[in-house]
C-alpha cells in the first residue's frame, strides 16, 4: 500500500480506522498483530562466556599446559618443588584474563538507544476521545496529534496540517528542516513523500493530525535499527597482529621446547628433567607480560586521547586510527556547526559578510531596519537566559532572530504583533502587521527573493527611501546568484509603513505591496573553523577525505570548497541513486579518487560505500551524529561520532566518540593512533630483548652442563615485575616528530617485522645475555673457579651466581629501556621531562628491585642471596655498554640511510 499516494479522504479507511480514532477492540487485536511501539533488542553475548573466552586464547592454552605439566610433575616426584611454579602460571593466566576481560568488554547499548529516542508519551485519539499514553502502546491506525517540539512517536500519514516543518537530520542526514503537507504524493521515495513523518524526527514549528501506518521495526527508524544491529564487526587490525604474533612467540617457544627436550633427553638426563627444561624453555620463550601490557597501554593510549577530547569505547580500536586511509564524513554536525546562521548580507548598495560590524554613522537605518524585520517576522523564539545560542522554531527562523540581535537595534520597546500572514509554499513569503508605541503599524516581510523583489518598488539606502531602479535590481539580482552558486538560502527582506488598523482589514495581496527592500541575506550551515586545518593535515597525512551526506549535492558541494577539498581540482559529486546504477567496478573506481563528495545518500548508500571501501582494503573511519549514520559507524573500522550534538545512538554504535564534536580532534587522535602503534612496536622489542638472556642460561646448562643460572620463577619476576613498569612507561611516549607527515600503515604491515626480532633478538638480547652471564661467571671465578673444574650447583656461591644472573638482566633492560624509546633517531635527545610516566617507572622498579633481593620473603621464594655494594658496581656499566652499542648501531643506519650514502 503507497499510503502517500492517496489523498487525505481515503487514508482512514486504507488504514481501517477513523477520525474518532481506534476502539479497544481493535487495538487489543492490533497490538496482539503488531507489537508493542518498541526496538527489539538483540541477545548478547552472556558476560560469563565473555570471560571464559579470555582464558582459552591460544597464549592461554599454551601457558595451561605448561601449569598442567608443573602439577603431574609435582605429583610423580613431590621433591621437584614444581607446584609454586604451577601456581605463578596460573596466576598469570589470571591476570591476564582479567585486564582483558575489564578492558574489552563492551556494552550494547545501540538498540537501547534507540529505543531511548522514542517519546515517552504522546497525544491519541480513540473512541472519539483525546487522551496521553505511552509511545509503546502505539498501533497502526491510531490518530495523533503532533506540535512543535514533539518527537514523532511512529511512522504516519498527515490528514491535517497547520504551517508544520520537521527536522529529519537524525533520519536523513538534511540539515534543513522539511515542511510538510497533507496533498497526495507522487514521489518515488517514501522519505521523500512531504505527507508523511517519521519516527525520531522533530516537529519544529507548526501542528498536524496524523494516523499512524507504522510501528516500531516496521518504522523507517526501526528499520535503520535493525540493519545496525545485524552487522558483525571484523576484529581490530591490532587483534589480528597481537594473535599473529601470540602464535609465532608460541610456535617458537614450543619448538625450542621439543628440540631441547629431546636434546636433554638424548644427553642422558631423565624424562622428568627434560620436562623440567622443556617448560623452563616454554616460559622463558612466552613473554608472559606481553597481553596484560597491551591491554594497559591501549587504555593509557584511551586516557590520552580523552585529555585531547575524544573518548574511547573499544581499547583495541584505538591503534586502528592510527592505519586509516580513508575517512568517511557526514556534513551536517560533524563538518559543520548544525546550525542555520546567517553569513552574508546585501544591503545599502554592498555586499559584506554578516559578521562584519555593520556602520555607525550613514548606513545605521538600513541595519536598525533589518535588526527589526529579522526580529519581528519571526515565529522562533531564543532561551531567556541565553539568547546567543538555543532556539526554538523554525532554524532558519531561529537564525534570523540570532542575527538581529546581534545588530543596533532594534531600538527601545518593541511593537506588538497584531496580524500575520502565514508562509505558505505557493506564496513564498511570510509578513507580520506589528504596532509601535506611537501607534502606528508596520508591515514586516521575508520570503524568497524573487518574489519579494517584484513587490517591492523602493529601496531603503542610509537613511533614506528612494525608488528601486533598474540598476539596483540587476545588482540586487547578480548578489543573489552570487549567494546561490554558495549553496546557501536566501532570503530578502523588506517593510512597509502603513495606517494604523486592525488585523484583517484589508486583504493580503494588498498589504504585501509597494514593499520598501530593506536587505537581502545569505544563510547556511557554516564550517566548523578547525575543519580546514583538519582536512590539510588528513592531506598530508596521506588519508583521504569523502563527505557523505544526505543533503543536496549543490551543498555539499559548496561545504567541500569551504573545508578545503579541491586541491587536486574539483572533486567529483556523485549522488546516492547514482552510486546504486553503477557496476560494482565503476562503484570502486569512484571511490578511488583522491577526493569524493556523495550527497543525497540513505543509510543503505553510506553501508554500501563503506563496505566497497573495506573490500578495495581500506581501513575505513566514519564519523556520522544521527540515527542514519549508525549503521555505517558499526560497519567501519572505526566509527566516530559527535558527542555534543550526535545522537545516543550514532554514540552507542561508535568506537570513539568526540567530546567537543571538533572534527580537528580527530586528527589529533589519528596521531595518537600511530603514536601507540609505534610505542606497541617499542615495548616489544623491549619484552623481547630480554627473552635471549632467559634462554641462555637453559641453553648453556644443555650444552656445557653448568647449573642452571636462572630458575624459571626467576624469569616470572623478571617478566611480570621488573620488566612490567618501563614496558609501560614506553607506551606512554609522546609522537615522534613527522608522525603525521608520514602515510598510513599499510594493514599488510605486521607488528613483528623482521628488523624488529633482529634488533630484539640478534643485537639487543646477546647483549644482555653476554652481560647476565658474565655476571654469573664472575661470582664463580672470584670464588676460586676457572675453566674445567665443576662447579657448585647448590649452595652460597651457586645463590649469589644466580642472583648475579638475575641481577644482570634486570640491569641490561635500563639502558634497554633507554634504548628502544627512539627506532632510529638518538635516544639521548629525548629528555625525561616529556614523559612522566618514565620517570614514575624508573622510582617504582627501584624498590621492586630491593625487595626481590634484599627482603628474605623473595629470597627463599626467588632463590636468591643478598648483594654487597662491590657487585652493584661489577653492574652498574651493564647499561651504559648497553645504550652505547645501540646508539652506535642507530647512527650506523641513519648513515646508511642518509641522500647520497653509498650502499
Amino acid at each position: 500500500m503507497q499510503i502517500h499516494r492517496l489523498p487525505p479522504t481515503e487514508v482512514f479507511a486504507a488504514l481501517g480506522t477513523g477520525p474518532r480514532g481506534l476502539s479497544a477492540a481493535q487495538v487489543g487485536e492490533r497490538r496482539e498483530n503488531f507489537g508493542p511501539n518498541e526496538l527489539e533488542r538483540p541477545a548478547g553475548v552472556p558476560r560469563l562466556w565473555r570471560l571464559l573466552r579470555q582464558f582459552t586464547h591460544f597464549l592461554a592454552l599454551l601457558l595451561w599446559a605448561a601449569a598442567l605439566l608443573c602439577f603431574v610433575l609435582q605429583s610423580l616426584n613431590p621433591e621437584a618443588g614444581m607446584a609454586p611454579l604451577g601456581f605463578a602460571i596460573l596466576g598469570v593466566i589470571g591476570i591476564n584474563a582479567l585486564f582483558a576481560f575489564f578492558q574489552e568488554y563492551r556494552a550494547e547499548k545501540a538498540m537501547e538507544a534507540l529505543a531511548r529516542l522514542l517519546p515517552l508519551r504522546v497525544r491519541v485519539v480513540r473512541e472519539g476521545q483525546e487522551q496521553e499514553m505511552a509511545a509503546a502502546d502505539l498501533v497502526p491506525g491510531d490518530v495523533i496529534h503532533l506540535s512543535e517540539g514533539d518527537q514523532v512517536p511512529a511512522d504516519a500519514r498527515l490528514v491535517e496540517c497547520v504551517r508544520m516543518q520537521v527536522n529529519q537530520a537524525a533520519l536523513t542526514g538534511e540539515s534543513d528542516p522539511s515542511s510538510r503537507r497533507v496533498e497526495a504524493s507522487e514521489a518515488a521515495q517514501l522519505l521523500d513523500s512531504r505527507n508523511l513523518v517519521w519516527a525520531g524526527t522533530t516537529v519544529v514549528s507548526g501542528s498536524a493530525l496524523g494516523v499512524v501506518f507504522a510501528t516500531g521495526r516496521a518504522t523507517e527508524f526501526g528499520k535503520v535499527a535493525h540493519l545496525t544491529a545485524t552487522i558483525r564487526t571484523d576484529i581490530s587490525p591490532l587483534q589480528k597482529e597481537i594473535t599473529l604474533a601470540c602464535r609465532i612467540i608460541a610456535g617458537i617457544a614450543i619448538g625450542l621446547g621439543l628440540v631441547f627436550f629431546g636434546l636433554n633427553f638424548w644427553l642422558g638426563r631423565s624424562v622428568w628433567g627434560s620436562l623440567l627444561f622443556a617448560i623452563g624453555i616454554l616460559v622463558a620463550g612466552v613473554p608472559e607480560g606481553l597481553l596484560p601490557t597491551v591491554s594497559l597501554a591501549l587504555a593509557m593510549g584511551s586516557q590520552r586521547l580523552a585529555r585531547r577530547q575524544a573518548l574511547v569505547r573499544s581499547l583495541n580500536k584505538v591503534e586502528t586510527l592510527g592505519c586509516a586511509t580513508v575517512i568517511c564524513t557526514d556534513k551536517t554536525g560533524t563538518l559543520t556547526q548544525n546550525r542555520m546562521t546567517v553569513v552574508r548580507v546585501y544591503a545599502d548598495g554592498t555586499d559584506r559578510a554578516a559578521a562584519e560590524p555593520p556602520p555607525d554613522s550613514a548606513g545605521a537605518g538600513v541595519w536598525e531596519a533589518l535588526a527589526l524585520i529579522a526580529v519581528r517576522c519571526n515565529n522562533a523564539r531564543l532561551d531567556p537566559a541565553n539568547h546567543a545560542d538555543e532556539g526554538v522554531g523554525d532554524p532558519t527562523e531561529v537564525a534570523l532572530l540570532r542575527w538581529g540581535r546581534s545588530l543596533p537595534g532594534p531600538p527601545g520597546e518593541l511593537p506588538l504583533r497584531v496580524g500575520e500572514i502565514p508562509f505558505a509554499a505557493e506564496r513564498q513569503r511570510m509578513s507580520t502587521l506589528d504596532r509601535g508605541a506611537d501607534g502606528r503599524v508596520t508591515l514586516f516581510c521575508k520570503g524568497a527573493p524573487e518574489v519579494i523583489l517584484a513587490r517591492c518598488s523602493r529601496v531603503l539606502t542610509g537613511a533614506e527611501i528612494r525608488d528601486l531602479d533598474q540598476g539596483e535590481r540587476e545588482r540586487l539580482t547578480e548578489a543573489v546568484a552570487g549567494y546561490a552558486t554558495q549553496a546557501l538560502r536566501v532570503l530578502a527582506l523588506a517593510h512597509r509603513p502603513l495606517e494604523t488598523r486592525e488585523e484583517g482589514e484589508e486583504d493580503p495581496e494588498q498589504l504585501e505591496r509597494d514593499l520598501i527592500l530593506t536587505g537581502v541575506v545569505g544563510l547556511m550551515d557554516p564550517p566548523r573553523p578547525e575543519v580546514p586545518e583538519a582536512v590539510r593535515r588528513c592531506r598530508q597525512a596521506g588519508i583521504r577525505l569523502i563527505i557523505v551526506t544526505g543533503d543536496q549535492a549543490a551543498t555539499a558541494r559548496a561545504v567541500g570548497r569551504q573545508v578545503g577539498l579541491g586541491s587536486q581540482g574539483e572533486p567529483p559529486v556523485w549522488e546516492g541513486a547514482e552510486l546504486d546504477r553503477l557496476a560494482p567496478a565503476r562503484r570502486r573506481e569512484v571511490l578511488a579518487a583522491p577526493e569524493v563528495i556523495l550527497a543525497r545518500m540513505t543509510p543503505r548508500h553510506k553501508m554500501q560505500v563503506v563496505m566497497t571501501l573495506k573490500e578495495m582494503q581500506e581501513v575505513v573511519a566514519v564519523t556520522g551524529d544521527g540515527v542514519n549514520d549508525a549503521p555505517a559507524l558499526k560497519a567501519a573500522d572505526i566509527g566516530i561520532a559527535m558527542g555534543r550534538s550526535g545522537t545516543e545512538v550514532a554514540r552507542s554504535a561508535a568506537d570513539l566518540i568526540l567530546l567537543d564534536d571538533n572534527f580537528a580532534t580527530i586528527i589529533n587522535a589519528i596521531e595518537e593512533g600511530r603514536a601507540i602503534y609505534a610505542n606497541l612496536k617499542k615495548f616489544i622489542t623491549y619484552i623481547f630483548a630480554s627473552n635471549i638472556p632467559e634462554i641462555v642460561p637453559f641453553l648453556c646448562f644443555v650444552l656445557w652442563g653448568i647449573p642452571l643460572p636462572l630458575t624459571i620463577l626467576q624469569i616470572l619476576a623478571i617478566d611480570l615485575g621488573t620488566d612490567m613498569f618501563p614496558a609501560l612507561a614506553l607506551a606512554a611516549e609522546p609522537p615522534e616528530p613527522g608522525t603525521m607527515q608520514r602515510p598510513p600503515r599499510s594493514p599488510r604491515e605486521h607488528l613483528l617485522t623482521w628488523p624488529l626480532l633482529a634488533r630484539a633478538y640478534l643485537f639487543l638480547g646477546p647483549l644482555e645475555a653476554l652481560g647476565a652471564m658474565s655476571a654469573y661467571f664472575l661470582v664463580y671465578w672470584q670464588s676460586g673457579w676457572r675453566p674445567g673444574m665443576e662447579m657448585a650447583g647448590t649452595g652460597l656461591i651457586y645463590l649469589k651466581a644466580t642472583t648475579m644472573c638475575l641481577a644482570g638482566i634486570i640491569m641490561a633492560q635500563v639502558g634497554n629501556l633507554f634504548a628502544c624509546r627512539t627506532e632510529t633517531t638518538p635516544a639521548l635527545g629525548r629528555g625525561l621531562g616529556r614523559n612522566r610516566l618514565l620517570r614514575l617507572a624508573l622510582g617504582l622498579n627501584a624498590p621492586v628491585i630491593l625487595a626481590f633481593f634484599y627482603l628474605p620473603f623473595f629470597q627463599g621464594v626467588l632463590g636468591l642471596a643478598p648483594l654487597s655494594w662491590r657487585d652493584w658496581l661489577w653492574l652498574l656499566p651493564l647499561p651504559v655498554v648497553l645504550l652505547g652499542a645501540e646508539e652506535m648501531r642507530k647512527a650506523w643506519g641513519r648513515r646508511r640511510r642518509a641522500p647520497g650514502a653509498v650502499s
